[in-house]
C-alpha cells in the first residue's frame, strides 16, 4: 500500500470508527460517546490498524472504553468494511492515548509556576 493511500485509509478509518461510537452503535456498556479516536496507524501491508482512543472522563474510563472497543473490534471492523471499499479491511486494535490528558496536566503545572 503506497503512502498516500495509507494516509487516506487512516483518516477514513478514524472518521468511520468515530461515527460508529457517536451514533451509539457499539452496544458495549463500557463504550460511551465521550470516547474519541485521536489517530490511526495502518500497517504498510494494510493487514492491521492501531487506533488510539482518548476521553475527557476521569478515572478508569479510558481503560474501560479501550477494553470495550477491543471487545467489539470484530463488529466495528465489519461496520467499517461495509463503508470502505477495500479488498482487505485491516484488523483493528484499540490503544489508549493519554497525550491530550498529559498535555493538559503539563499546561496546568506551567500555569502554577507563574501564579
Amino acid at each position: 500500500m503506497d503512502e498516500i493511500r495509507r494516509k487516506r485509509v487512516e483518516e477514513t478509518l478514524k472518521l468511520e470508527v468515530s461515527a460508529l461510537i457517536m451514533r451509539g452503535e457499539v452496544k458495549d456498556s463500557r463504550v460511551d460517546t465521550f470516547l474519541s479516536i485521536t489517530r490511526a496507524e495502518v500497517a504498510r501491508d494494510g493487514s492491521h490498524a492501531k487506533l488510539y482512543v482518548s476521553t475527557f472522563r476521569e478515572g478508569d474510563a479510558l481503560e474501560q472504553g479501550v477494553a470495550g472497543l477491543n471487545s467489539a473490534a470484530g463488529f466495528i471492523q465489519s461496520g467499517v468494511a461495509k463503508r470502505l471499499r477495500l479488498r482487505l479491511t485491516p484488523r483493528l486494535v484499540f490503544l489508549p492515548d493519554t497525550g491530550i490528558k498529559e498535555g493538559f496536566e503539563l499546561g496546568e503545572k506551567i500555569k502554577e509556576l507563574f501564579t
